[in-house]
């Protein structure tokens, strides 16, 4: 891992591995690097500018392990792996990357900005989702004290628990509502790596019914990787 950390230092921010060469239009893998002593204004790039090269390229430098990320992914999706911060997730293949204030990662459909996906963390001490306490009183807690405005009325529809390599996770679906306008979303917590991630999914209450399926794919895909 020392070696891919030291690689991937050397490139610009983020790369995208696809399926095959350099002039694929559909990259299945999203990869974060470091950008440490990498000026990319200076060279004239984006600081998310996308580099698109071919898995054979790194086939001898990442485990195979690390490669099936881009051969699981759902038809339609691509995989943004982060492998400095530890979590990977799908998101849908035509949006793009954008920034979000005091978050990790976010991409965004293109044409409508409130239908987005967008991860963060934060340290913490626990060293798994049910040291927060019981899921029913954690995650009504979590919507109503920190999600929703004081103008907002949440409402919880699900909360489901799943586990996955000793690693357990909480995806739930709420509704954030005034009387103007209503915004849902599916949220997925987690802990691991000593760190407490968030990953929300959601889109204007008014095209929920079209896009629910599709977003579900993502919250259910937020996986937290070894660091």
């Amino acid at each position: 891992m020392a070696a891919v950390h030291s690689l991937l230092a050397s490139l610009p921010n983020q790369f995208a591995v696809a399926g095959s060469g350099v002039n694929s239009r559909s990259p299945v893998l999203t990869i974060k690097a470091s950008s440490k002593g990498v000026s990319l204004a200076e060279n004239g790039y984006s600081r998310r500018r996308q580099i698109l090269v071919g898995v054979g390229a790194f086939a001898s430098i990442f485990s195979q392990e690390k490669i099936a990320f881009a051969e699981e992914v759902p038809k339609n999706y691509e995989a943004f792996v982060d492998f400095i911060d530890g979590y990977t997730y799908y998101y849908p293949s035509d949006w793009r990357d954008f920034d979000f204030m005091g978050h990790d990662s976010a991409f965004k459909d293109r044409f409508a900005a409130l239908q987005h996906v967008r991860v963060s963390f934060i340290p913490t001490e626990k060293r798994d989702v049910h040291d927060l306490g019981p899921m029913e009183e954690v995650i009504f807690n979590l919507v109503k004290n920190v999600y929703a405005a004081p103008n907002q009325t949440p409402t919880i529809y699900e909360m489901r628990e799943r586990s996955l390599d000793g690693k357990n996770y909480w995806t739930f679906e709420y509704e954030l509502a005034t009387s103007f306008f209503g915004r849902t979303a599916f949220a997925t917590i987690a802990i691991g790596n000593g760190r407490y991630y968030t990953l929300v999914v959601g889109a204007n209450e008014r095209r929920w019914s079209r896009v629910r399926n599709q977003l579900k794919v993502v919250a259910d895909s937020f996986k937290i990787l070894d660091i």
